[in-house]
């Protein structure tokens, strides 16, 4: 929501992973950083398809900011989690490379994620904090990262330019 003002969390768009009585745990997708696959992969001695080093790597969240996650719609990857049709989570470094090298999977990789204690994500839902809507595969991997919150909002129906930052719809 727009009054969401912590900086790890204003207009972004977040992949809930897990969710239980122990708390959630969730991967940003539309927030970017400065470092690039090719960076990655030569600081990780990975070889990477040529078409992928300049692509960016993700800030899932403030959390373990130096753990990596991959979201990708390969379903030939080694060890990985449907999150939802045709989305995939990936957390083996062992299945990062080929995932780097496979020409035609579409890959997202962040790191860190965001978490909440056991309830915390339910308050801040109930206090209207934020939007919750069903995970889409296509918006994960394939929207442009500056449109994904946008989008999300449109995908559920509302406009983005009416949601008033005192916790409502206008």
């Amino acid at each position: 929501m727009p009054q969401m003002t912590d900086p790890n969390f204003e207009r972004t768009v977040v992949l809930m992973v897990e969710h239980g009585p122990e708390g959630s745990m969730g991967l940003v997708i539309n927030r970017k950083t400065e470092l690039s696959f090719l960076e990655l992969a030569e600081s990780q001695k990975l070889n990477v398809a040529k078409h992928r080093e300049g692509e960016a790597i993700f800030s899932g969240g403030p959390v373990e900011p130096y753990r990596g996650f991959v979201l990708h719609d390969d379903p030939e990857s080694g060890e990985r989690v449907e999150l939802v049709p045709g989305l995939y989570l990936t957390i083996t470094s062992d299945a990062l490379e080929p995932l780097l090298t496979h020409a035609s999977a579409t890959v997202r990789f962040v790191l860190g994620y965001a978490g909440w204690g056991p309830g915390q994500i339910e308050k801040e839902l109930a206090e209207g904090a934020w939007l919750f809507t069903e995970a889409d595969k296509e918006r994960v991997l394939r929207v442009d990262p500056k449109d994904v919150w946008a989008d999300t909002i449109r995908g559920m129906g509302l406009d983005p330019a009416m949601l008033v930052s005192s916790g409502g719809v206008n």
